[in-house]
């Protein structure tokens, strides 16, 4: 490769593999080991406009979606739809790394570091992918993860309390989020959130409750979703499996988002998104009789999503929070699952250092009535007692980790998946 008339074998982001024929990708994260790279006898710095341009990762479209909640799905459904529609496409998100449909990442950071990204990139163009779906954390944004990127679209799904421990402030979060629609790309913006700010140019929006570009004008949500979606004046009807309302919201801008990189007539993509069956841990169906169901909701806003959408069930919620993060929510979630459900039973949930006891005395703080409220350490236990307690008519909610596979616990991971743990119980139990 050559840069600067100089000649190098390789590019690292990594100063300790550096050499005098390497050129180190020169970041954020990892400016501090400047120094070392030069002491090992590199001379060649490179920043992430320059790698991109060598790489040659311009030459695909890039579709990034942040928002608190709903990236996963959003994104998910996106790469879906552009499968179906007989593109070749890649997926970078909280799941990995997909591209056309075969799995070449495991689960990692939401948005890994902007090396890895552009490698992932890179693979993707040599498979023949027009497009690059990923998700973009607040994280990422801060700490420069996505320079060096052009984006085909830019989109927006929500900001509700979320990292708090990380930006400090509400206000901070927003702010940070905001950043990512402030240029003239393309973006596509929930008309329904108030509280992002973005630039006006090159801008559509999709909603539910407000006019929007793409706006549901009808909807039903009972056994699965069926909308009928409006562009201009024309009105388009789609259907889904999938359960709850914030899932009507992830549809309707992954239908807008297609749209708008013009591949295909939206009669065509509201056909191809009755394919798209979901992402695992998200509105998770377990059992149907009785019905049980397993979701990733972790935060205040994205509980009262899932919970809502069984507003007309009898509810019985089983939930924790994460440790070593934003307490603030804790008492939140307590006050929200005592707002919904019928019965509660409050467990632990990746506790890392901190001790369960405090975390779940934390969110008792903002239960109204303890009546029927159930406390228990063991989160086996605590899916067992669910059950147990739950009644042929009700629907069980199990909410936080979704398809994690352990339970993170003083620096250790431990094996533990709700899901294979309620089949198990629900078998033992019937």
């Amino acid at each position: 490769m050559k840069q600067n008339n100089y000649e190098f074998s390789f590019i690292t982001d990594d100063s300790s593999k550096c050499t005098k024929e390497s050129a180190f990708f020169l970041t954020k994260l990892n400016e501090r080991y400047l120094d070392d790279a030069k002491k090992r006898g590199c001379t060649h710095i490179l920043d992430a406009s320059e790698v991109s341009k060598i790489m040659g990762i311009e030459e695909i479209k890039i579709i990034g979606i942040t928002g608190t909640n709903g990236k996963t799905t959003t994104a998910a459904a996106i790469y879906s739809i552009l499968l179906d529609l007989g593109k070749k496409v890649a997926l970078q998100g909280t799941r990995g790394c997909f591209i056309n449909e075969t799995q070449i990442a495991p689960k990692g950071l939401t948005t890994p570091t902007i090396f890895q990204t552009m490698l992932h990139i890179k693979r993707a163009i040599e498979e023949g992918c027009e497009y690059f779906v990923m998700e973009v954390s607040s994280h990422a944004i801060v700490q420069n993860r996505i320079d060096g990127l052009k984006f085909e679209l830019k989109i927006f799904t929500n900001v509700t309390q979320d990292h708090l421990d990380y930006h400090k402030s509400l206000e901070n979060y927003i702010d940070v989020k905001s950043s990512f629609f402030s240029d003239e790309t393309p973006k596509l913006i929930n008309k329904d959130d108030k509280k992002i700010k973005f630039n006006t140019k090159n801008c559509r929006t999709y909603g539910i409750e407000n006019s929007a570009t793409y706006k549901v004008m009808a909807y039903t949500l009972n056994d699965g979703i069926s909308a009928a979606l409006s562009k201009i004046e024309k009105v388009y009807e789609f259907s889904s499996d999938m359960h709850g309302f914030f899932n009507l919201y992830n549809l309707t801008a992954a239908i807008s988002a297609v749209d708008m990189l013009q591949v295909a007539s939206m009669e065509e993509i509201c056909e191809a998104v009755e394919n798209f069956a979901g992402v695992a841990g998200r509105m998770e169906i377990v059992t149907k009789e009785p019905l049980v169901i397993v979701d990733f909701a972790h935060t205040p806003d994205g509980m009262e999503k899932v919970l809502d959408s069984f507003k007309n069930k009898d509810i019985v919620v089983v939930f924790g929070a994460g440790g070593d993060r934003d307490r603030d929510k804790r008492a939140k979630m307590g006050f929200i699952a005592s707002k919904y459900a019928k019965k509660i039973v409050i467990t632990s949930d990746n506790p890392r250092s901190e001790d369960p006891k405090q975390i779940i005395n934390d969110i008792l703080g903002g239960v109204k009535n303890l009546e029927n409220v159930t406390v228990e350490v063991n989160r086996k236990k605590a899916l067992q007692k669910a059950l147990q307690w739950q009644n042929r008519d009700e629907v069980l909610l199990v909410l936080g980790k979704g398809d994690e596979t352990y339970m993170e616990i003083n620096g250790e991971k431990i094996p533990f998946d709700d899901r294979e743990i309620l089949k198990l119980l629900a078998n033992s139990i019937s």
